[in-house]
């Protein structure tokens, strides 16, 4: 007798769908899997027989065969034990009067016969939809993150009894409880404020730019002058998530097994700081318990990645961010096979300028010229070419540490963050996959970030004066773009492309013709 079961999987951040089939024959009693499966998966099948057991159902001594459809995909992880369960319970004879084939199936199943949650199943209920199914079958505790997928009938399951009483008869399958969808509005807890920063009004000033056109920052500066504070509140001043935003950043915490159990979705946007000692697999994403998980890159998409101390990061983990930033996507290749994450995050770097942080105050700073060279050249051009703002943070007076002068609050900052992406909105409706100025590639630089012939000008003097690379010149282009439209200015002026360029003048000190060791 052959039992088909539609189950799911996950393969990054999407899910597909996988078909389980459970054939009994005869034969030497044994039960095996086949279909391109790893060795967590091999082992679902012994767990499902003693899950059955143990829950007073008992097998027929016969030979038992599990395929999981499609044979090319490798299949990783726990998501098919209640799959395999019911294939085996449909085997015996059990007959359902309910649509059992419109069903996606789930979940863990455990020694004792009770259903443990899995990670991702916002993604893999996702895919049931897409491919048509009307309902799926979760362990209980996944229900509350099921239920964001629309239109879908979401039952919970706790044991492998519940399970068999579920598919015994249509009136049971009628009369189980049905959990109601909850109210999912997308809801924000305060957040920290830049009001809270006393001076600094260029790194605010730079902060509210790169959130307002998604720019990455470069924040350098003596320690203590509050640089890791207006990275803290960055996120206070983006837009409020979307739902559609809110649903994907919780697809990848829900895979990452992060999503908080009190809640079906984030909220907030992300807020990632990994320590500098983070290995590059951990940065970008790697291999964890036999699976592909993502990265710090992943977590921080829709928000902000913030890595304080650039330069101690080890050289592997700063240039495996090149591709990121340029693509917004980080790809995975593993022997389990080709995996692709969302990069789309707002990355913001703080660095001091020395190893002990004081350099240029001699007093305090005693670090030799060629150890300032070399701290401040961790931080490869290639990798500076691609962060669009670089700004030094001065030290704080005495009069701006009393914080007697009200700072700018994150509200006012924010409308303006919210107005500027407005027009940005806009400007790329028809464009696909471009929503702001730090997404334009060279063709949506040519047609939105054309120039006068003064300003032209000026630009060619630049460029020839300070050698820039093709690269950083569009990064100033897109860069004066934003500033245009936070000053509402359908044309890029020069004071905008000034400004701009003045954000580039620290990459000139470290490789350019003023090289920061004229300094020392």
């Amino acid at each position: 007798m052959l039992s088909k079961i539609y189950s799911g999987g996950l393969s990054g951040l999407s899910g597909y769908l996988v078909s389980v089939q459970v054939d009994e024959s005869g034969g030497l009693p044994r039960s095996i899997i086949v279909g391109n499966v790893s060795a967590s998966v091999r082992e679902a099948v012994e767990r499902c027989n003693v899950a059955l057991r143990n829950s007073d159902i008992f097998l027929p001594p016969k030979r038992v065969t599990i395929n999981l459809q499609p044979a090319d995909i490798r299949k990783d992880g726990t998501y098919f034990d209640l799959p395999i369960v019911t294939g085996m319970l449909r085997i015996l004879g059990i007959t359902e009067s309910f649509p059992l084939d419109a069903y996606g199936i789930v979940g863990e199943v455990g020694l004792d016969g009770q259903i443990r949650p899995v990670r991702g199943i916002l993604s893999i209920v996702s895919e049931f939809r897409k491919q048509g199914l009307t309902g799926a079958i979760v362990p209980a505790e996944n229900v509350r993150e099921a239920l964001v997928v629309e239109n879908m009938d979401i039952i919970g399951l706790s044991t492998v009894r519940e399970l068999l009483k579920l598919i015994s008869t249509s009136e049971h399958f009628k009369s189980f409880p049905r959990p109601t969808p909850e109210e999912l509005s997308v809801k924000e807890t305060a957040m920290l404020d830049f009001s809270d920063v006393q001076g600094q009004s260029v790194g605010i000033r730079a902060a509210l730019i790169a959130a307002a056109g998604k720019h990455n920052l470069l924040l350098s500066g003596m320690a203590g002058s509050g640089k890791t504070m207006i990275a803290k509140r960055i996120p206070g001043i983006l837009p409020p998530l979307t739902r559609d935003e809110s649903i994907e950043i919780s697809k990848i915490y829900s895979i990452a097994g992060l999503l908080p159990k009190d809640s079906a979705l984030l909220y907030q946007r992300p807020f990632r700081s990994p320590h500098h000692t983070i290995t590059t697999p951990a940065l970008t994403g790697g291999v964890q318990g036999g699976s592909v998980v993502p990265g710090e890159l992943a977590l921080s998409s829709g928000g902000v990645l913030f890595l304080d101390e650039l330069p101690l990061f080890s050289k592997s983990a700063i240039e495996a961010l090149r591709q990121p930033l340029e693509e917004r996507r980080v790809i995975i290749s593993r022997m389990q096979g080709t995996f692709t994450y969302p990069a789309d995050c707002l990355m913001v770097a703080a660095m001091n300028p020395c190893p002990c942080g004081f350099y240029p105050d001699r007093d305090r700073c005693h670090c030799t010229p060629g150890k300032i060279r070399a701290y401040q050249r961790g931080i490869s051009r290639p990798i500076l070419e691609r962060i669009d703002i670089c700004v030094e943070a001065s030290p704080v007076t005495f009069e701006q540490a009393e914080g007697r002068i009200p700072g700018v609050s994150s509200m006012e900052l924010r409308v303006k963050v919210q107005k500027a992406r407005e027009i940005q909105l806009k400007r790329f409706r028809e464009i696909p996959g471009i929503r702001y100025n730090g997404e334009m590639s060279i063709r949506e630089i040519h047609s939105f970030c054309s120039l006068g012939p003064q300003e032209s000008d000026y630009m060619k003097r630049i460029y020839e004066k300070r050698q820039m690379s093709v690269r950083v010149y569009h990064k100033v282009l897109k860069l004066a773009r934003t500033i245009a439209d936070l000053d509402d200015s359908p044309e890029i002026r020069m004071m905008h492309l000034a400004e701009a360029v003045s954000y580039r003048s620290f990459e000139d000190r470290l490789y350019g013709s003023g090289d920061m060791g004229g300094r020392l």
